[in-house]
């Protein structure tokens, strides 16, 4: 949801800061190296610790680097089946470590293994909801479905509570409970989410194997005439 809207908006920011990595001679596979180098070392660096504003801020500049790199090679009409694949790659890296910095806070200082627990969750329901979508096009099905919480939906949620719980830090109190309850509605989403994809790619299937029974039988009944 967040994903369609968001996505074209900042694009258009961008352009023109992609337009000068272009002159400068920076490849949009670069951007997306460090891009993704930027937001496993925020995300495992700074959130184990339990720095979570700092953190949101560091992953926050380096995750704009998803959509420049695609910017910058359609303005380059460089644009390929490579690019695409290391992109959707080093996203699920970016994502998981995102969500491994929580699990490493809670496993530590955090001391909360049911939120450990959740922010597991939270990181293997994402590469499932992201495989099903991938799988289900694999097979020739268009996987006709946004789901309630996609990858948009599951990182703003997640950084901005992570931000303004990092706020307690500076002292401002109770705040911190914003981190927990976001990762629960993650969770509770992306588990949504996961069950919209299966049921539709069932559904999917059924009608694409139907389709297919009928055109074979149809071209049998021609075969008799």
């Amino acid at each position: 949801m967040l994903n369609k809207y968001a996505r074209a908006f900042f694009t258009r920011v961008l352009t023109p800061f992609a337009a000068l990595l272009l002159r400068l001679g920076v490849s949009p596979d670069a951007v997306t190296l460090v891009g993704t180098a930027g937001v496993m070392a925020g995300a495992l660096v700074f959130f184990p610790m339990g720095e979570f504003f700092w953190g949101t801020i560091v992953i926050t500049v380096f995750v704009f680097s998803d959509l420049v790199d695609g910017n910058m090679a359609r303005q380059a009409g460089i644009s390929s089946r490579w690019g695409a694949f290391l992109d959707s790659t080093l996203d699920r890296v970016a994502d998981g470590a995102i969500f491994a910095g929580f699990a490493l806070w809670y496993a530590g200082r955090g001391d909360d293994n049911v939120m450990c627990a959740v922010a597991i969750f939270c990181l293997a329901s994402g590469q499932v909801v992201s495989y099903t979508k991938a799988r289900g096009e694999s097979i020739g099905l268009p996987v006709a479905v946004n789901g309630l919480v996609e990858r948009a939906e599951r990182l703003v949620i997640s950084l901005v509570a992570a931000g303004f719980a990092g706020l307690h830090a500076f002292g401002v109190p109770g705040i911190q409970v914003l981190l927990p309850v976001a990762l629960w509605v993650v969770a509770a989403g992306s588990l949504v989410t996961l069950v919209q994809r299966v049921v539709t790619v069932r559904r999917e299937s059924a009608e694409a194997d139907a389709a297919a029974a009928g055109g074979t039988a149809e071209q049998g009944s021609e075969a008799d005439r």
